[in-house]
């Protein structure tokens, strides 16, 4: 051990540059950016034994996202309880993804309301809670609320995730 400290302190200038590389490749800083993400969907409803309501939805679509760079491709999952005309959705997971393979996970929940128009429901009270991603989203945190509506006879409709993320952007 005392070695080392000797030859630390006998070649300052071989500490400086390690320290100079350290600094470098942790170089970086905790950023607050809003995360939008918008797109259209598909769902699929049926039977699904994960949920206590044994009935849930598999959604996949894609989009836009100006915090991560521009196409994004989804996929998420989700509870259905229906209640009277209404359907509330709990249990849900989204996977975010860019064309780079950077994932951002998130929870949601909310609840789909009637437009009036024929089988047309749109999102009411829905939120999103990000639980993490990877690369360079690896520690990422934050939430916020989606919007949007889907045609209940076709599964097709559009999404718009609008909220805040904190993350290490290097």
């Amino acid at each position: 051990m005392f070695k080392t400290i000797l030859r630390a302190v006998a070649r300052p200038a071989a500490v400086t540059l390690l320290l100079a590389a350290s600094a470098t490749a942790s170089a970086g800083q905790w950023v607050v950016e809003p995360l939008d993400v918008e797109g259209t969907l598909v769902e699929a409803v049926g039977p699904a034994e994960r949920c206590l309501s044994k009935f849930g939805g598999t959604i996949s679509g894609h989009g836009k996202s100006v915090m991560m760079g521009g196409n994004v491709v989804f996929i998420a999952t989700d509870c259905i309880t229906p209640v009277g005309p209404l359907f509330n959705f709990s249990g849900g997971k989204f996977i975010v993804m860019t064309t780079s393979g950077d994932q951002i996970f998130a929870n949601y929940s909310g609840q789909f309301v009637p437009t009036g128009e024929g089988a047309k429901y749109v999102f009411s009270g829905a939120t999103f809670q990000v639980t993490g991603g990877t690369g360079k989203f690896k520690m990422v945190t934050g939430g916020g609320s989606l919007t949007g509506g889907e045609d209940m006879s076709t599964g097709h409709g559009n999404i718009k995730l609008t909220g805040n993320v904190q993350y290490f952007k290097k």
